[in-house]
């Protein structure tokens, strides 16, 4: 009687830093449009990606990452954070770029319902401890949602922030290959085009709303400040930590994660 094989569990990463260092080579010179279309076109075996999805937060230049997309594979899964605190215009805004760019296969993850009574009750969390809120509203369930993936396309650019500089197209994040397909893309480029492809502005945009996050910690943006200035004003903070390795942000302040620490009140 033959003996049962050996179960072995491989645990290597599916992407490794010689991987993210071979594609920056190999794909240096080439256009993002044709970048995408070699990457996310649908063969015998699927992407070269493996099990790839785009991940939007549908703000003000989201436009043009999905529009890329779109046009090399419009079965490329898109997944949207709802933290529950997102601008009615956002949600909104999703629905349009949805239908017009033509994606099959849209989803939306969102907070757990236990984790928000446990840990922000009363919904003013992003009052005290907006690291404590993003790290509940966004990063956990992103964390949920790349379960599973082996890849995922992301819409940052090395000019929106000082801590975005000297972005690569592609890096390796908690194993899995992270696309950055606009990361050397300027301000002037991402106007020209939604000129070029004539997409819809965010409904926020002409209001002086140059980032959008969530509603209690975006605000407009004066002439000349920077387009990230409007986020979590006031707040030593620029990400909301889903871009941070181990996809963790700060631990939550107090004993239990939830209340108030003492001294603490809320800010309008």
């Amino acid at each position: 009687m033959a003996s049962r094989a050996r179960d072995i569990i491989d645990p290597q990463p599916g992407f490794v830093p010689a991987d993210a260092d071979a594609l920056n080579a190999r794909f240096a010179s080439v256009d993002s449009a044709a970048m995408l279309c070699e990457l996310l076109s649908n063969g015998a075996l699927g992407t070269p990606l493996g099990r790839v999805a785009v991940v939007s937060s549908f703000g003000t230049e989201s436009a043009v990452l999905l529009h890329l997309v779109a046009q090399a594979n419009r079965n490329v899964p898109v997944v949207f954070v709802d933290t529950l605190k997102m601008f009615a215009e956002t949600m909104a805004y999703r629905e349009t770029l949805i239908e017009q760019l033509g994606f099959t296969d849209s989803s939306i993850v969102a907070p757990h319902a236990a984790v928000l009574q446990a840990k922000d009750g009363t919904g003013l969390r992003w009052s005290w401890d907006p690291d404590g809120c993003c790290d509940i509203r966004k990063v956990e369930p992103l964390r949920r949602a790349k379960q599973g993936l082996d890849s995922w396309v992301s819409g940052r650019k090395a000019f929106q922030s000082s801590t975005r500089q000297n972005l690569p197209r592609f890096e390796i994040e908690d194993g899995r290959l992270k696309i950055n397909p606009l990361g050397d893309w300027t301000k002037d480029d991402l106007e020209a085009y939604f000129a070029a492809h004539d997409l819809p502005r965010h409904p926020l945009e002409a209001k002086g709303y140059l980032s959008v996050g969530c509603e209690p910690c975006t605000s407009t943006v004066a002439p000349g400040e920077d387009p990230r200035a409007g986020r979590w004003r006031g707040w030593d903070k620029t990400e909301c930590g889903i871009h941070s390795s181990g996809d963790s942000a700060s631990a939550p302040s107090g004993e239990n994660g939830g209340e108030l620490p003492p001294g603490y009140e809320p800010v309008f």
